[in-house]
């Protein structure tokens, strides 16, 4: 076993026996342990101490650990700490719901402390892994902003990445919980990046970073894509004398039609007549 010294381990079990005997063990391996006996204060201490695993019983008054799981995963302190179910129910039922709800494990009673103890250390080394590959991501993304890369389009036209980058106001909100989102998009969008890329990046699914995004600010990842993406756009049709097909390649697009239905969309005119409509001026804005 690994030291695990400090870790912090929030056990939520209503039953005492069991809650100190897990608490005398986690502690006796060199946790930090943090223990509860209901649903609601289990998610006040998640909130409060942000463990970095939660060991939960599924059965208990008042709150049900569905519900503590549920409401951990809706809050961004606390979506992704890994989450172990124990339960003295093992059907195939409880088992599915608990991984549709977002669980890591499931661990039916009676459970020996060994097998909890092997549970929790491959949680834990698959969020190091999670966390190391992130962070080796967002510094990718930081200096494909410092660096000024110029990317060869197809025909021998070279167009900077930064220069679809120079307006510096940023049609991003500012919310600190979707910093890392925004941030990755910032540094990506004219690479054909997908929802999928960006849920990797922050280390969340598809499906949780949509609603969680769409629930913040109204909009989903691939609209915040396309955003940022169409105010390239109209900077670069604003302010050189490109062709739309190399723009739209500059900008990630692999086929013009689609960057062209996508820029009338949002704008009402395609690219070329959007450009006439709205030559280079001090009064026209690049970002909405």
């Amino acid at each position: 076993m690994m030291s695990e010294s400090s870790k912090k381990i929030l056990v939520i079990e209503d039953d005492n026996v069991t809650r100190n005997l897990y608490l005398k063990g986690l502690e006796a391996k060199g946790f930090n342990t943090i223990g509860v006996d209901n649903g609601l204060a289990g998610i006040q201490q998640a909130q409060k101490r942000i463990p970095d695993l939660v060991i939960c019983d599924i059965t208990m008054p008042d709150m049900d650990g569905y519900s503590v799981l549920t409401t951990l995963r809706e809050d961004p302190l606390t979506a992704i700490i890994p989450f172990i179910f124990l339960t003295g129910s093992s059907t195939r039922a409880d088992v599915r719901k608990a991984m549709e709800l977002g669980a890591d494990d499931y661990l039916s009673k009676p459970s020996t402390l060994e097998e909890l103890l092997r549970a929790i250390a491959i949680r834990l080394k698959k969020q190091a892994t999670l966390q190391y590959w992130c962070n080796i991501q967002f510094e990718k993304a930081a200096k494909s902003v410092l660096v000024d890369n110029t990317t060869a389009i197809a025909g021998g036209v070279a167009v900077a990445s930064r220069e679809a980058n120079i307006p510096s106001k940023s049609i991003f909100p500012y919310i600190p919980q979707l910093k890392e989102v925004f941030d990755f998009i910032e540094a990506h969008y004219h690479e054909g990046i997908t929802l999928c890329d960006v849920a990797v990046a922050v280390g969340y699914s598809p499906a949780y970073l949509t609603n969680r995004v769409a629930k913040q600010t109204g909009e989903t990842v691939n609209c915040w894509i396309v955003k940022r993406r169409m105010a390239g756009a109209r900077f670069l049709l604003q302010n050189n004398n490109q062709t739309v097909e190399k723009i739209a390649k500059a900008l990630g697009y692999q086929d013009v039609s689609h960057f062209s239905r996508q820029f009338r969309q949002h704008h009402g005119l395609p690219p070329q007549a959007w450009r006439k409509e709205y030559p280079q001026s001090s009064e026209t804005p690049c970002y909405p």
